[in-house]
């Protein structure tokens, strides 16, 4: 069987590759900078509330705690688009539009650039969204393929061949 997939590198779905990183292969160090960056919120909420109490007047100091803690708040909020910008600012030319072939013995992903053969023991964890079935290969590179895009064959019968090529259960990412 062979399924064909073409999909968009767009920030759509660059997102949906940074949330399901985040919530498989990188949990742990991102549970670590999740509470790292509330730690630094709640510093800088004691710093404010701080400076209340012992009535000292309003100072740059207190215009920047309340910076950070906006900012943090902002990025924590939305990690996973942020990681997205930032990926999609990397890429190279011409690899913004990915076409893809499934096949028994390996899978290749064509784009401007250049055509890659891919063998599913490099997959070390697969993904889906709503919208996306994500193949991880690293903690710092995936890959996206874009449900709506599918041909030959049936969303199902995706789900089933993947599972039984790579090995690896499918998790599914809200």
């Amino acid at each position: 069987m062979e399924f064909r997939f073409e999909t968009a590198y767009d920030q759509k779905g660059l997102t949906a590759m940074a949330r399901a990183l985040r919530k498989t292969l990188r949990k742990k160090r991102s549970r670590r900078s999740h509470i790292f960056g509330w730690c630094l919120v709640a510093l800088a909420v004691l710093l404010i509330a701080a400076g209340r109490l012992l009535d000292e007047p309003w100072m740059f100091r207190d215009t920047l705690n309340c910076a950070v803690i906006v900012i943090l708040i902002a990025i924590l909020f939305t990690e996973d688009s942020v990681n997205a910008f930032f990926a999609k600012k990397k890429m190279l030319p011409g690899t913004s539009l990915a076409k893809c072939v499934f096949r028994e013995e390996s899978y290749t992903s064509t784009t401007e650039a250049a055509a890659t053969e891919f063998h599913y023991e490099t997959v070390q964890q697969v993904c889906e969204t709503e919208d996306y079935f994500v193949l991880l290969l690293g903690r710092q590179h995936g890959q996206i393929y874009d449900k709506a895009t599918l041909s030959s064959g049936t969303v199902e019968e995706f789900r089933t061949f993947i599972t039984e090529k790579t090995g690896k259960p499918i998790a599914y990412i809200k």
